[in-house]
């Protein structure tokens, strides 16, 4: 591939990422990705097999970015409760980190691709896996260097953590009202000093 070809692909990845994103698979007609690239249909399809491709490698470019910044915030502080506290910190935010994606990617695909696009709710589901095992690893060290105490296996605390942020995330998209990410957030950190704090 060509180093203009890149830069076409990668272009059109990141322009139709947010549509893909906030409307849905089905709901992003081929009419709304020629206007927001630019392109004639050809030139898009020239780039990707099809529309389930071009779907996959949208979903990718939002998890990447998401999984990139919860890998920094993760490598914030030392022990394991400082880590989780600047993941938390993060999600009090995650709208306005969101905005730019079109919404939070694995809301909004995990629910929509799961009636139509099997390939992508996989996908979503994978990025969920991700996500609970970054936190689990987080909470093992933990547990290894005996800073925290943990009552449960750490990836059973992990997805039982992660389902709760997941939860404020839908709450807060479905309101359209923020203090349900700052208020869990806060409840979280609060339970994180209560259950697993040496």
């Amino acid at each position: 591939m060509t180093k203009k070809a890149e830069r076409t692909t990668a272009y059109i990845i990141e322009t139709v990422a947010p549509l893909f994103n906030k409307f849905g698979y089905v709901g992003t007609s081929m009419s709304d990705l020629t206007e927001a690239t630019g392109l004639t249909k050809g030139a898009i399809y020239g780039n990707f097999e099809n529309k389930e491709a071009l779907a996959l490698s949208a979903f990718e470019y939002n998890r990447n970015l998401l999984l990139k910044t919860i890998d920094t915030k993760l490598d914030i502080g030392v022990t394991a409760l400082d880590k989780l506290f600047s993941l938390l910190e993060f999600y009090k935010q995650y709208d306005i980190f969101t905005l730019p994606l079109g919404g939070c990617p694995i809301l909004n695909v995990g629910v929509d691709a799961q009636a139509n696009n099997t390939q992508l709710a996989a996908a979503a589901k994978e990025t969920i896996k991700d996500i609970e095992g970054k936190i689990a690893l987080v909470l093992e060290n933990g547990a290894k260097a005996n800073e925290i105490h943990l009552s449960v296996p750490p990836l059973q605390f992990a997805k039982q953590f992660y389902t709760m942020i997941q939860g404020a995330i839908a709450m807060s998209t479905m309101t359209r009202d923020r203090k349900y990410l700052i208020n869990t957030m806060t409840y979280l950190e609060y339970l994180l000093k209560q259950e697993i704090k040496k």
